[in-house]
């Protein structure tokens, strides 16, 4: 996988919400033209990206932000049990401390931290403009 996507209102809020999660800015652009349509199939679009990559260097995440055309869609605030894409899931040494930075900004938990097994604790959450977050802290 080279990388996920996101569409977000604040490239600047949200770059700053993962890198609280240990993802480093890889670099920032602007894509523009009738070229970037033919791929996504939107025309001439006008869109900043932002890509991050993950503390290990295997994944990326894409932030977009689009200019034009306009956002048509808004997916944010869907259940855990909606159709489509649904959420990005991270791995992290200690849930309970990264719970309690991303809440420093903005993160709301959206059901309980719980256990698996013996295997990991993990939990949803939401973060930077309701996007819908999974956290894991493998155990032993």
């Amino acid at each position: 996988m080279d990388n996920v996507g996101i569409v977000v209102e604040s490239l600047d809020g949200a770059i700053s919400f993962f890198a609280e999660l240990g993802l480093k800015l890889e670099g920032r652009a602007t894509i523009d033209g009738e070229w970037a349509g033919r791929v996504t199939g939107l025309g001439s679009q006008h869109v900043e990206i932002a890509m991050l990559v993950t503390p290990d260097g295997h994944s990326r995440l894409e932030l977009s932000r689009f200019l034009s055309p306009p956002v048509v869609a808004d997916h944010r605030h869907a259940p855990v049990n909606a159709l489509g894409y649904l959420r990005v899931m991270f791995t992290v040494d200690d849930i309970d401390d990264t719970l309690a930075r991303l809440r420093k900004r903005g993160a709301q938990l959206v059901g309980e931290v719980v256990q698996y097994v013996e295997a990991y604790r993990l939990c949803y959450i939401r973060g930077p403009e309701g996007l819908l977050i999974g956290l894991a802290e493998e155990l032993g």
